[in-house]
């Protein structure tokens, strides 16, 4: 409206000067005004603009958490199936397809007011004009819609190729040490390459495709322009080359809505990959009676705060055991059971609200020492940091460090050595209310002085706190800690003459 605005003051500024009027034309006050409306259209695009991506934010505040929440709570099936960069591309680029759906959601109105304003402004002019502008805006809607079908494979080819080339690249930078010391790096540079030349032959057969629809957008506002300013012309020049500007700037302000249908297909790609991550929520399910755990054999109730080593060979089952306790592995052993009910039958969130885990390979937060340890308890004072990282032998380490807690430990503690990332995995099990501490080889890859030093510790902590201890070790150090000894490859109670000598337990199938 602005364009034609314009259009009819340098027209009508051309026509007092051909007949002679220049000088009694007041050019001021049109001159003004047009500027007034260019400095309002420009507020106007900026609020709208704003607005919208302050709708998309306020979403994503929602979006990315839950989806978060969604991976993270997902079956074990589903959780191991998904690897961290498919996790990554379903998190950002998925997500920032929605993001964009979201922003463009109000082109719509705006084509609806375009095409409105536009007409009735035509429509002042010359009716029969008007009615060939919505004729030819009906038909720029309607090839788009038909345009969109070829574009809709090709957006969601490109959807999906980013995704396999984020998840091969997530891949890939894990495992770059192994990969430069085999001379790998030429072998994966090489699929990371075909994944690039896939995902560039989608982008191409995407853009042909939109390039169509951008085509259709300006064929559309040149046939308007054109057609409107010859129909309009009986009611004289001025007013045909306005109607002509409103039809070209009414045009232009469809295309949005044009370019908002070409992307729904990328839209309903992330849509769906992103649906898939999210399980229908599970019916209410009682809660056990008490932490007791009982084991198969002779059925013995091993109480809260009883000590239970699991050892035996490599491959005989001791972690996937530990796994199916916190429902990151299914787990059909029977007479496994949390009070009065079976163990395999319980939620995940059951389950991690009875066990607090540290796991043989400790995954870290990119994130500072605090940020870690608070995913156990969020709302740990900090002197309760401290505790922990003393109990773990990990607190004159991080009191060391440049910022304390605040300290950066990089991408899974790389600034860390492996013997003080597990270390803080295992402060990070000890802020947990947890009743039970389970615990994955705790003392591995420490030194003889410092594995001492942290099963003391231990010992003293679990004292204190009453909490039970499920440790799968090697070690001796460990397990002389423990009361109840466990061999899954044979299935019988290692026998250390205490009072729970009777209990078994049945070996999880690996």
């Amino acid at each position: 409206m602005l364009l034609g605005l314009s259009g009819w003051f340098i027209t009508a500024a051309g026509a007092a000067g051909l007949a002679g009027a220049a000088a009694g034309f007041n050019y001021l006050l049109p001159s003004a005004t047009i500027r007034l409306l260019a400095i309002v259209r420009t507020g106007a695009r900026y609020g709208e603009r704003l607005a919208g991506h302050a709708a998309a934010f306020a979403v994503l505040a929602q979006v990315r958490p839950a989806l978060y929440r969604a991976i993270a709570g997902s079956p074990p099936a589903a959780a191991l199936a998904l690897t961290s960069g498919e996790a990554s591309a379903r998190l950002v680029q998925d997500v920032g397809a929605i993001e964009m759906a979201i922003a463009r959601r109000p082109a719509r109105a705006g084509a609806a007011a375009a095409i409105a304003a536009g007409g009735l402004l035509i429509l002042s002019v010359r009716p029969v004009a008007a009615l060939l502008f919505l004729l030819l805006a009906g038909m720029a809607v309607g090839l788009t819609g038909w345009s969109c079908r070829r574009l809709d494979e090709a957006g969601q080819e490109v959807q999906r190729r980013q995704g396999a080339l984020r998840e091969l690249l997530g891949l890939q930078l894990a495992a770059a040490p192994e990969l430069r010391c085999y001379r790998m790096e030429d072998a994966a540079i090489a699929r990371i390459a075909a994944a690039d030349a896939a995902l560039a032959d989608a982008r191409r057969r995407q853009a042909a495709a939109g390039g169509a629809i951008e085509a259709i957008g300006a064929l559309a506002t040149g046939a308007a322009a054109v057609g409107v300013f010859l129909l309009a012309m009986p009611a004289g020049t001025a007013l045909a080359a306005l109607g002509a500007l409103t039809a070209a700037a009414a045009m232009d302000g469809i295309m949005p809505a044009l370019r908002e249908r070409a992307a729904r297909s990328a839209t309903r790609e992330a849509a769906a990959r992103l649906g898939a991550l999210f399980m229908p929520d599970p019916p209410p399910f009682p809660k056990p009676r008490s932490a007791a755990l009982t084991l198969p054999g002779v059925g013995t109730l091993v109480p809260a705060g009883a000590r239970i080593a699991i050892t035996g060979a490599t491959g005989t089952g001791k972690t996937s055991l530990v796994e199916a306790m916190i429902g990151l592995r299914h787990h059909d052993a029977p007479g496994i059971r949390l009070g009065d009910m079976p163990l395999a039958a319980l939620p995940a969130a059951t389950l991690r609200a009875i066990f607090a885990w540290a796991p043989q390979d400790a995954q870290l937060l990119a994130g500072t020492v605090r940020d870690n340890l608070l995913l156990a308890d969020p709302d740990a004072a900090e002197r309760a940091l401290w505790d922990a990282l003393d109990a773990a032998c990990l607190a004159g380490v991080v009191r060391a460090l440049p910022h304390g807690l605040d300290s950066w430990i990089g991408e899974n503690g790389e600034q860390l050595s492996g013997g003080e990332r597990r270390r803080l995995s295992l402060a990070r099990a000890y802020l947990s209310r947890a009743p039970w501490l389970l615990l994955d080889e705790p003392t591995e890859a420490l030194d003889a002085p410092t594995e001492r030093a942290v099963v003391e510790r231990l010992t003293q902590r679990l004292a204190r706190t009453g909490q039970g201890l499920i440790a799968v070790t090697h070690r001796d150090a460990v397990a002389v800690l423990c009361t109840v000894h466990v061999s899954p490859a044979t299935c019988r109670a290692i026998d250390p003459g205490t009072p729970h000598r009777a209990v078994r337990v049945l070996a999880p199938v690996d």
